[in-house]
């Protein structure tokens, strides 16, 4: 089949590579425009459009996905398949365009956990078990028909990082897998509403106030959103009316009565926060204006401005 991809960060690039190991005709790459980054505003290319320059593919960056021209261009390919891993959402044009239709891999057990942030909200609900699903796309994001899906487990000192990487190694896999299977013939795509679920949960794009650690919460909750959030986009807490990005902690129940919130810290070796029923032990953090560092190195140049 010939097939267009689409996608833009590090997770689909794993799919692309797949896709090509795999032999598969990818005719075309659709990805983000480049954008200015870093200091010194330098054009950023997208890590697929990267990949697919370095393997000779054709690639498009449409500024809008409905511009005629790129439209046109898309026909030209006369593409059988679409897929999308980690891109923007298509509007019908596009995606009901290939005859075989547009495949979608997302980085979950749907439809469980649907939106922008399923890795993150998984890893900060405590999640024992994750996995990706290949669907067919249609109107509502991500609710159309499932092809195959794939479980990934979630170990307790995973992070969303962690999550991150076998995710998208599962999503490759499941991907090639997928793609035979329409071509055999042999898949029976089933709607997601057939799918029993006690409880429906969403997975929403992750904004700065998700970050801020509540230390009124339970230890068990506090380790998950610290673990959920990093490396990014990181949980946070204030010390000294400094923000503390927080990237690893241990959790410890102990019983005590300290206030949720009291740092506790022998100024050389540990410092630990107060939670409703014990500690978060820091591990790896940066305080604003710092890097990122081990707390025992933080701790041999930091000076507590208020009282233990």
């Amino acid at each position: 089949m010939r097939i267009v991809f689409m996608g833009t960060p590090d997770f689909a690039v794993a799919s692309l590579k797949a896709l090509l190991d795999a032999g598969e005709q990818v005719v075309a790459v659709v990805t983000a425009p480049d954008k200015p980054a870093g200091r010194g505003q330098k054009l950023h290319q997208s890590a697929v459009k990267v990949f697919a320059e370095a393997n000779n593919l054709p690639v498009l960056q449409p500024e809008k996905l409905r511009d005629p021209q790129f439209i046109e261009t898309l026909k030209s390919y006369q593409a059988d398949l679409q897929v999308v891993v980690a891109f923007r959402m298509l509007p019908e044009i596009v995606w009901n365009m290939p005859p075989r239709g547009t495949i979608n891999v997302h980085a979950s057990l749907l439809p469980q956990y649907r939106g922008a942030a399923p890795i993150n909200h998984a890893v900060m609900n405590g999640e024992k078990v994750s996995g990706v699903t290949t669907f067919l796309l249609q109107h509502e994001i991500d609710t159309g028909n499932i092809l195959l899906a794939q479980q990934v487990e979630i170990a307790d000192t995973d992070n969303a990082g962690i999550l991150h990487d076998k995710l998208m190694h599962a999503g490759a896999e499941t991907l090639i897998k997928t793609i035979k299977g329409l071509r055999d013939n042999t898949l029976n795509p089933i709607p997601q509403e057939d799918i029993a679920v006690e409880e429906l949960k969403h997975a929403p794009k992750i904004f700065k106030e998700d970050c801020r650690i509540d230390w009124d919460n339970s230890t068990d909750q506090v380790y998950n959103q610290i673990r959920g959030l990093s490396p990014y986009p990181t949980a946070f807490t204030y010390l000294n009316d400094k923000m503390l990005k927080i990237f690893e902690g241990e959790k410890m129940r102990e019983s005590h009565t300290l206030t949720p919130g009291k740092v506790v810290s022998d100024g050389k070796t540990y410092m630990r926060f107060a939670t409703q029923d014990g500690y978060i032990n820091l591990k790896t953090i940066q305080i604003e204006g710092k890097k990122r560092m081990e707390i025992n190195e933080f701790l041999k140049g930091y000076r507590f401005e208020k009282e233990l």
